[in-house]
C-alpha cells in the first residue's frame, strides 16, 4: 500500500474517489470540477492510498487556513474502502497527514466524525485528537 499526494488524476481514479466519497454520505457527490479544484488549490492536500493494484482505496484531505489566531487545518474525507478496512490503513493515512501537517507549525487541526462511524471515533483520540463540546452551524450559499 502507498500513501501519496494526489496532485492530477485519470478517469479510473476519479471513479474510485467517487465509490470513496459514496461511503461516507450518499448524499455527497464528487464532481470532475471539485476534483480539479481541490488539487490545484495551493492550500488543499488530497492523500490517497493505493492497493497493489494501483486502484484509490483511501483517502483524506487536509485544508489550511491562515487566520489572526495562526495557523488552523481541517481534515476532511477520511474513509477507507469497506474491503481495506481493518488493516490499519485509516492510522497509518492520518498518521502520514499529521506529518504533512507540521510544516505548518504551529497549527491547530480540526475534524469532525459521524457518531456512527465507530472505529473512526476510536481512531481519533488514539492520535491525541480531543472530543471538543461545541455547536456546529452550516449554511449553504448556493
Amino acid at each position: 500500500m502507498e500513501i501519496k499526494l494526489l496532485t492530477s488524476y485519470t478517469p479510473q481514479e476519479l471513479e474510485d474517489l467517487k465509490v470513496l466519497l459514496s461511503l461516507l454520505s450518499d448524499k455527497l457527490e464528487l464532481t470532475e470540477e471539485h476534483l480539479k479544484t481541490l488539487v490545484n488549490d495551493s492550500l488543499s492536500r488530497l492523500y490517497v492510498i493505493y492497493s497493489d493494484e494501483k486502484r484509490i482505496i483511501g483517502c483524506a484531505t487536509l485544508c489550511i487556513l491562515h487566520t489572526l489566531e495562526g495557523n488552523m487545518g481541517n481534515i476532511e474525507d477520511v474513509v477507507i474502502s469497506s474491503n481495506y478496512r481493518g488493516q490499519h490503513l485509516g492510522r497509518k493515512l492520518m498518521e502520514h497527514v499529521l506529518r504533512e501537517a507540521k510544516q505548518y507549525a504551529p497549527i491547530q487541526l480540526h475534524l469532525t466524525s459521524n457518531p456512527r462511524r465507530i472505529a473512526a471515533n476510536n481512531l481519533y483520540p488514539s492520535l491525541h485528537f480531543e472530543k471538543k463540546e461545541t455547536n456546529v452551524y452550516q449554511l449553504l450559499i448556493p
